[in-house]
């Protein structure tokens, strides 16, 4: 939390507002392009290590343009979600933090893609073969983290599945979080290492993102004993006050503060709920009254230390 508090101060200002704006014209100008050209991102722009160690540097930037879907509505309708999530997100970390979130991502898309390679060039016991290493650059596993970091960070948000049936965003976080582990090891198991190992390199390396993200914006702060005791001794104090307030009553069979307790008739929110309590103004000390006495009692006044009513 601390690191992340002096990083920020140190390069805030180079942070880019709005990022998902932008993120969204690259990934629509992806789109058209694979319209036109469909083989062309593959070929000249996807995240291929073999061809970037032969000198096509520009794929580690040019990755980010896979587009979504090849279906119109689709595109349309992810591309919306991505725009409301990552404003959602941004709009609570701040866009320093957004933007170091989702560019790890990219970033670890990439070491992960490389480190892949390593291994599969010794497993295979050839150096620099063709070794496909499209599916960890996948743009689609990094933009699913976001969802990952909003289930979590807006736990009780409600969505509508399928636009019909309304489900807090956290059932929905534990859900993808099976769904997400599922399809890892589906890709291994159907596809094997080489081709199906990529694919779920990628899900692993978002998902590790979105954890180690948020493991180092947790609030680790030691509490030493003093300040627990101290606190216990608060609280204690506050519960002794209430418990010397008056409003005790038993309620079932045991006794229970309650919040409010008029002083002529005794009656509290336990009652009956639609029982309303005001203080009185005029009357000299904390003297509260249900809505039934409130205009109707006789006001307490304090004279030389005695009470009359």
């Amino acid at each position: 939390m601390k690191f992340l508090n002096r990083l920020e101060r140190k390069l805030g200002r180079y942070a880019i507002p709005n990022l998902m704006i932008y993120m969204i014209v690259l990934y629509a100008a992806g789109f058209l392009l694979d319209m036109m050209a469909p083989t062309f991102y593959v070929r000249w722009l996807s995240l291929d290590v073999y061809r970037i160690l032969h000198g096509e540097v520009w794929r580690l930037f040019t990755f980010v343009l896979q587009p979504p879907s090849d279906s119109v509505f689709w595109v349309f309708l992810e591309l919306y979600i991505y725009y409301s999530i990552g404003r959602s997100l941004e709009n609570m970390w701040g866009s320093f933090r957004f933007n170091l979130y989702f560019f790890s991502g990219l970033l670890f898309q990439i070491v992960a893609a490389f480190v892949f390679y390593g291994i599969a060039c010794l497993v295979t016991g050839q150096g620099m073969v063709y070794i496909s290493t499209v599916g960890i650059g996948s743009m689609y596993y990094v933009n699913r983290s976001m969802f990952l970091a909003y289930f979590v960070m807006m736990p009780n948000a409600t969505f509508l599945m399928f636009f019909l049936l309304p489900v807090k965003a956290k059932w929905l976080g534990i859900l993808y979080g099976v769904l997400m582990g599922y399809e890892a090891i589906s890709y291994i198991t159907h596809y094997g290492f080489r081709i199906g190992g990529p694919y779920a390199l990628a899900i692993v390396v978002s998902v590790l993102n979105f954890l180690i993200f948020f493991l180092a914006t947790r609030n680790y702060r030691r509490i030493s004993p003093s300040e627990m005791k101290r606190k216990s001794d608060f609280r204690k104090k506050m519960y002794d006050a209430k418990w010397e307030s008056g409003n005790v009553v038993e309620f079932r069979g045991r006794n229970v503060i309650t919040r409010h307790k008029c002083a002529i008739c005794g009656r509290t929110e336990l009652d009956d709920d639609t029982l309303e309590f005001r203080f009185c103004s005029k009357c000299e000390g904390n003297y509260e009254y249900c809505s039934d006495h409130l205009y109707t009692h006789e006001h307490v006044r304090r004279v030389k230390g005695n009470t009359e009513e």
